[in-house]
């Protein structure tokens, strides 16, 4: 079972509130989590973040996988590295997906056209 560390919308409409919280990777956005680890506000001015670096480190070390966003909040906190800004990769274009020993796709032989006249 693979858990990341993503946003959670709680709020009413057009007023979104959001929990960080640890949740299978499987389940819905607002669906079912392990662990709520903060709380984030974006309607205050200066948007409120509050979260439990205790719990995010202990996460962490446990092999969770924090989302974009979380992403951006757990660097802005030093909780994670610089480096790590970049965004998950996608995947490659279908002309680098392929292993460089793998030959290339083979033509196929053209049909032999059958002989459609008879001798008589």
């Amino acid at each position: 079972m693979s858990v990341k560390i993503r946003l959670r919308r709680i709020g009413a409409k057009k007023h979104p509130f959001y929990r960080l919280v640890v949740a299978d990777t499987r389940s819905p956005r607002d669906g079912k989590f392990i662990e709520i680890l903060g709380t984030y506000d974006p309607m205050t001015e200066p948007a409120k973040l509050n979260i439990d670096q205790e719990k995010v480190k202990a996460w962490l070390k446990k092999g969770a996988r924090p989302s974009d966003t979380a992403r951006a909040f757990l660097i802005d906190l030093g909780l994670l590295p610089k480096e790590s800004a970049k965004k998950r990769p996608t995947k490659p274009p279908k002309a680098a997906a392929k292993p460089e020993g793998a030959p290339e796709k083979a033509e196929a032989p053209e049909p032999v056209a059958a002989a459609a006249t008879k001798e008589a």
